[in-house]
């Protein structure tokens, strides 16, 4: 079997396939290269009288023959009446624009399959279809200016909805009424209200039926025993605490005012009439005069010429929060809070 020519190898597998079919070669497409290449020299070599004739084959059938002399070469261009090298490279360049169209459509092929367009569409990071499906802003500076109308918008809308509820003049009218007790008057609650419990015990009244998902056994309601008001248990200890915390130290407060004092003092050093307001009793003679009272009583077993048994004394004790460290918690606070209000009022 003869060798395969040279110029057969140095082709590409398309160029190959182009040439079978200019060659007319049948049976070629489940060929590899190198049975491929060895069929075409073969064709070739048989049909040397059909196919010599065609451009496409020439470099095929020149290099079989022996190498022509420069002479040759000119004798061929003047017969053509071109230059010899003009002649030699026509055919090529015929040969070139021929294989770049086969490879053209070779690649149109592989395009055009289903698998190879699917998989190239997958592979490609910037096709046209995923621009298109993801919005991108123009900017960043239009991103930032969008982000913020959509916070203006909705911190209005919820502005509008506190107003609505009318939260804001609920939150500040509760603010003044707490403003306006005192520390004195807060502390007296405190103890007011602990004392309650211990003079004034809660009895079962009903209960409030189960609702279904909070409370499987319903809730019982207690309320107040007012039969007890009835009984000296209630005002003994009642009567006790009122002195202690309230009348005694209401009395020593207003008879021993300080504020009074401090304006007439005030108005006689200017020579002319304050606009300082007077309180009726003074705070700070009144925490005191408490805890005195307090320690008096509760601590150094004074009972106020004998009105009132142990009993009530501890029954006071018991109800306070704190017990006698609980007056002298809350008569602490009220000097505290007396010479802070001296101060703001200076």
């Amino acid at each position: 079997m003869p060798e395969v020519s040279s110029w057969l190898r140095g082709q590409r597998k398309y160029e190959l396939v182009e040439l079978a079919q200019e060659a007319g070669l049948r049976n070629y497409e489940s060929l590899k290269k190198t049975e491929l290449e060895a069929a075409l020299d073969e064709f070739l070599r048989a049909n040397e009288t059909t196919l010599s004739k065609h451009s496409m084959f020439n470099p095929f059938y020149t290099r079989r023959r022996p190498t022509a002399s420069p002479v040759k070469l000119e004798s061929v261009g003047s017969s053509t009446g071109a230059p010899a090298w003009e002649a030699e490279t026509k055919p090529v360049r015929s040969r070139t624009r021929r294989m770049t169209r086969a490879a053209n459509e070779v690649a149109q092929t592989d395009e055009s399959s289903p698998e190879r367009a699917a998989s190239k569409q997958l592979l490609s990071p910037r096709t046209p279809h995923m621009r298109q499906s993801v919005p991108l802003p123009p900017s960043p500076a239009a991103l930032a200016d969008a982000v913020d109308t959509s916070t203006a918008e909705i911190r209005s809308q919820v502005a509008s909805a506190w107003e609505s509820l009318g939260l804001t003049e609920q939150v500040e009218m509760l603010r003044e009424l707490l403003s306006s007790v005192s520390i004195e008057g807060a502390i007296l609650l405190i103890e007011a209200a602990g004392l309650r419990s211990e003079v004034l015990p809660s009895r079962y009244a009903f209960t409030i039926p189960a609702v279904m998902g909070l409370s499987p056994t319903g809730w019982p309601v207690h309320v107040p025993d007012l039969f007890a008001c009835l009984s000296s248990s209630f005002w003994a200890p009642v009567s006790l605490w009122a002195l202690t915390s309230l009348f005694v130290p209401l009395f020593f407060a207003y008879f021993f005012n300080l504020t009074l004092k401090a304006k007439r003092a005030h108005a006689g050093s200017h020579n002319q009439p304050t606009h300082q307001s007077t309180q009726m009793v003074d705070p700070l003679t009144f925490n005191i005069v408490k805890g005195l009272t307090a320690y008096a009583v509760y601590s150094r077993q004074g009972r106020f010429g004998g009105i009132f048994v142990d009993d009530t004394v501890d029954t006071v004790q018991r109800g306070v929060p704190g017990g006698v460290d609980g007056f002298f918690i809350g008569s602490s606070i009220g000097v505290l809070a007396s010479i802070y209000d001296a101060i703001l009022k200076k």
